[in-house]
């Protein structure tokens, strides 16, 4: 049975056209069918209604890379993806990719066959949108925390199932591997959005990528050939091709505020994505947890690390990313949240989420003036409220 329409009052609202303030937002259906001045809005006596004053409506934010959280690491137990999709709302998303680092190729398997079997019945939160395989083709190299004992060269019987029909929708490997650029076209054939990412690619062969399909960097800066003045190498490439959209880990330890805003200002605002990285400390206190099987972490108050000191992976929450953007390339909110909501939307071509608009999906994140989550509604239902 169909709820009755759901009213937002005394909202501003975050839209394509910029702020509506103290607006009403209208909901039915799972889609929205009304933004409009509060002065306007004629709400039914016997509709819902939420008085938002003082509170900010953004478009449903959107993870493309977590590795896992609450103590649960995705490539690890696959089997829990909407376990931890429930309660990602609490961040304030409203859709994500479950990202699979460099495992087993069971691990794969394995998490296709789970967002395939669907969610259990009763399920709301965060809709997984499919996956993000991190891996396994990645340069050895510039492994990071990634398992070198997992890493593969490219090859096509190692990709059989891997398609965006199966739940693979977006893939991050290093294009300079022998075999890297066929296997990623017929990826690209497949439906699935091709990203470079734990990479030593020169910038001649970055360059060759991006003409070959590639559209999207994993965590630009971290685990790459960095910037040089006479080898501009992989950064150099990213840098100075403004179509190429970026990720970037805004938690103050992967990346100096310098380079968060020099990435900002080398492209258009709608080809800069904040990602969280996050582990399955995401959400725990500090302690030892599991990354990619096999490997512990050490987590701290503010950092995840192998024992030898690699960074692996963050504890970052989104609206932490958010400010941090926000101090760091001196711009209003407005001016960065596309980086949580229509971009991420646009690199997996979905053309009704990540927008405050009539007929867009109604998932939502309400907001207070600091920027932290106090509503999360998915599909028109209201999933998470700080007030709990």
């Amino acid at each position: 049975m169909s709820q009755k329409p759901l009213h937002l009052l005394h909202v501003d609202a975050f839209t394509p056209q910029g702020w509506i303030k103290d607006a009403c937002i209208s909901i039915s259906e799972g889609r929205i069918t009304q933004i409009v001045p509060c002065s306007e809005a004629n709400p039914q006596p016997e509709d819902r209604q939420i008085h938002c004053e003082g509170w900010i409506a953004s478009p449903g934010w959107i993870e493309l890379q977590i590795n896992g959280a609450f103590g649960v690491d995705f490539a690890e137990q696959p089997q829990r993806i909407w376990e931890v999709a429930a309660r990602l709302p609490e961040f304030g998303f409203t859709a994500f990719l479950p990202t699979i680092v460099t495992s087993p190729l069971a691990v794969f398997q394995q998490a296709m066959e789970v967002w395939q079997a669907g969610p259990p019945a009763g399920w709301r939160g965060a809709i997984p949108l499919g996956l993000h395989f991190e891996g396994p083709f990645l340069n050895p190299k510039k492994k990071g925390a990634h398992n070198p004992q997992f890493l593969q060269l490219p090859r096509h019987d190692l990709i059989a199932g891997w398609e965006a029909a199966n739940g693979v929708r977006l893939v991050t490997l290093a294009p300079e591997l022998p075999g890297a650029l066929g296997l990623a076209e017929t990826l690209r054939q497949r439906g699935i959005t091709l990203a470079i990412g734990h990479s030593l690619a020169t910038y001649a062969e970055a360059m060759t990528a991006f003409e070959r399909g590639f559209c999207y960097v994993t965590h630009l800066y971290n685990a790459m050939t960095p910037l040089e003045y006479r080898s501009p190498g992989l950064v150099g490439a990213i840098l100075t091709n403004p179509k190429i959209t970026v990720s970037l880990i805004a938690d103050g330890v992967h990346v100096h505020p310098a380079m968060l805003k020099l990435a900002y200002q080398t492209r258009p605002p709608d080809q800069v994505v904040l990602v969280t990285d996050a582990m399955s400390a995401l959400g725990m206190p500090p302690g030892r947890y599991p990354l990619g099987g096999r490997q512990e972490v050490f987590v701290d108050e503010r950092s995840a690390r192998l024992q030898d000191g690699t960074l692996a992976g963050s504890l970052l929450k989104p609206a932490d990313a958010l400010r941090t953007m926000m101090t760091a390339c001196d711009v209003p909110m407005e001016a960065i949240l596309p980086c949580l909501t229509s971009t991420p939307a646009r690199v997996l071509g979905l053309t009704n989420k990540g927008r405050l608009e009539v007929g867009a999906d109604a998932d939502l994140t309400l907001l207070d003036p600091q920027g932290n989550p106090v509503m999360t509604i998915v599909s028109g239902e209201i999933v998470y409220t700080a007030r709990d």
